[in-house]
């Protein structure tokens, strides 16, 4: 019989599944304040539980469904790189972010991504599967057990397309946002997506506390589907009207991540084109200069984003430039994971 993970269960989830074991409902709560408020990786940890009971829930159940491949620290930033095995040998990427007195992650929430965005190295491994609500949560205990800190921010832009796990990525920010298991609240937890229109319209109706990203990339149809094929599907007047919408029943302003590539969408027309598609919905604005990995883009110049800068800051709402970090460790969504696919394929050919 296969183990349940039990980072998988909601609160009320683990309470059902100790009921159904004939054991006391206040064992739930142990079990959950060990998991999420020691950050335990085996049942041997709890040491409030009995022997017995520790032992027959160890026979059905585990705790941990990733472990630690490899981990790059920047020297420079602080900037942490976390590679992952999943009990599938599929292999995910997750990064933490200081920064002042906040501490970030960056989480995954598929093995590969099915976009193929052209600028991005996780678009270049290809899609294998979604990851489990368990293998999505573990990410982010792991990593405060990795650091020794409590996170204080969940950013949902690591590899995958988290509107195409939808169920799946929705609970685990749910756990994650539980007061009583790892608390982070909902202002400090954002989702971001390339615009996927059905995701986006189910995420305005539920109107999930959690703020919304979304990746623009580009201000005409023939760049973006250039850069991201997805915008074939879902154009970009047709991501904006839904963004348009979620704004107007949630009464929230989303992010517009828009990543900066020289010569492609960074001139100062592009930047007029932005100007005017942004300019009545209200939102932020990340531009965020290119973060190069091997391939046919470049970073622009400094000189060339201040210019792309100065003409949107007559917008009524922040437009900041936010550097790419970590990138001499690989930081880059999926270029880990790729490096060591590659070193892995080559020791094996050798």
């Amino acid at each position: 019989m296969s183990q349940v993970c039990l980072k998988s269960f909601s609160k009320p989830e683990l309470e059902a599944w100790i009921r159904s074991l004939n054991e006391k409902p206040y064992r739930a709560h142990q079990i959950w304040s060990w998991m999420y408020t020691h950050c335990a990786t085996s049942f041997d940890e709890m040491t409030n539980l009995s022997k017995t009971f520790r032992t027959k829930v160890a026979e059905i159940a585990t705790l941990t469904s990733i472990r630690l491949l490899e981990k790059k620290n920047s020297p420079v930033s602080g900037t942490i790189k976390f590679l992952w095995e999943c009990e599938d040998r599929s292999r995910i990427e997750s990064v933490f972010i200081p920064e002042g007195k906040r501490r970030t992650v960056c989480i995954s929430t598929q093995v590969g991504c099915p976009l193929a965005c052209r600028f991005c190295a996780t678009g270049r491994m290809g899609f294998f599967r979604n990851l489990q609500t368990h293998e999505i949560v573990d990410q982010v205990i792991q990593i405060q057990k990795e650091i020794g800190m409590a996170l204080t921010n969940v950013v949902v832009m690591g590899m995958g397309e988290p509107f195409l796990n939808y169920e799946a990525v929705l609970k685990a920010l749910d756990i994650l946002n539980t007061p009583e298991g790892p608390g982070i609240g909902h202002r400090k937890i954002t989702l971001s997506t390339v615009g996927i229109i059905p995701g986006i319209k189910r995420y305005t109706f539920e109107k999930r506390p959690y703020k919304l990203a979304v990746s623009l990339n580009a201000t005409t149809d023939e760049t973006r589907t250039r850069l991201m094929p997805i915008n074939k599907k879902y154009p970009l007047v047709k991501v904006l009207e839904a963004i348009k919408e979620y704004v107007k029943q949630t009464k929230k302003r989303p992010t517009f991540e828009y990543v900066l590539i020289r010569g492609i969408n960074d001139t100062p027309a592009d930047a007029n084109r932005l100007l005017k598609l942004l300019k009545n919905i209200p939102c932020k604005v990340n531009l965020i200069p290119y973060n190069s990995i091997q391939g046919p883009f470049e970073t622009p110049e400094p000189e060339r984003v201040q210019a792309f800068w100065d003409i949107l800051r007559s917008l009524p709402f922040p437009v900041m430039i936010r550097h790419s970090r970590g990138g001499e460790i690989q930081a880059a969504c999926g270029q880990l994971a790729v490096a060591y696919m590659n070193r892995k394929q080559t020791s094996e050919n050798e």
